[in-house]
């Protein structure tokens, strides 16, 4: 079977993405959010989807000097000729730990979703996490104690355009069921947000990760821009040798216990 693809073309004079022209179709006339959700799902999203999608976008762009935004800055100074390569390397940062938790806590709010019962899946996933020491993605902030300002916005805003659905329900319940294993409250944080109001605007499990992606691309320029202007290198260099000294090993080759 020949393969096809069903995104775009180009021609002398226009360039075609998913049957619209961009010159004529799309440019001026839709927002950057709307032509992008068009062009990675393949239909378009109403006005209401399209807000909170772009909210979703906005909530993500920007967290400070996080390892990723570290990495761009510091890839960049070592190679200011290929901004692409320390943009690229920040973009690595997007992974289990940081931002890419949106995916792994879609995964759970999917699972929650189709079981039977969902409040008692919420409780079964605490259970299995807890068992294994691991931590729910999701949920917790080093920063944001005791709740992520970011959160209660994005939920909000989900109900306001119409869209907070099952999944928005589902990380609510995930929620009071890990509070109460725990006896303590723990922040639903922006990932985990972000995932249940992506997943109520119909965004599938396994491209999640990739709306995370563009949101901190577009970040991680804002801080070559800064280093370019007001450059940062040199003391996050400096910072880094005076946080981690160095100590001559007892015998030469071997690590210390």
């Amino acid at each position: 079977m020949t393969p096809t693809t069903h995104i775009a073309t180009a021609t002398a004079d226009d360039i075609q993405v998913r049957g619209k022209s961009v010159v004529h179709d799309l440019m001026g006339k839709v927002g950057f959010t709307q032509a992008m959700c068009w062009q990675i799902l393949g239909r378009e999203l109403p006005p209401g989807p399209i807000a909170v999608v772009d909210a979703c976008l906005v909530a993500l762009l920007e967290h400070g000097l996080t390892p990723s935004a570290l990495a761009t800055r510091l890839v960049y100074t070592s190679a200011p000729e290929a901004m692409q390569g320390a943009v690229a390397a920040g973009l690595l940062g997007v992974g289990s730990l940081f931002v890419g938790t949106v995916e792994g806590c879609a995964k759970l709010l999917a699972r929650m979703v189709a079981a039977e019962n969902p409040e008692v899946e919420a409780r079964r996933i605490v259970e299995e996490y807890r068992s294994e020491k691991r931590s729910l993605p999701g949920f917790g902030h080093p920063v944001h104690v005791p709740d992520d300002p970011r959160t209660p916005r994005l939920l909000a805003l989900a109900r306001e355009h119409g869209v907070a659905g099952r999944h928005v329900a589902a990380v609510e319940m995930l929620s009071a069921a890990l509070d109460r294993a725990l006896g303590r409250h723990v922040t639903i944080n922006a990932t985990g947000a972000v995932a249940a109001a992506l997943a109520d605007c119909g965004v599938p499990v396994a491209i999640m990760r990739g709306f995370a992606l563009i949101a901190r691309c577009a970040g991680l320029v804002g801080h070559v821009h800064e280093e370019q202007q007001r450059p940062a290198m040199r003391a996050i260099w400096e910072a880094g040798e005076r946080a981690v000294p160095y100590e001559p090993s007892a015998s030469p080759g071997e690590d210390e216990p």
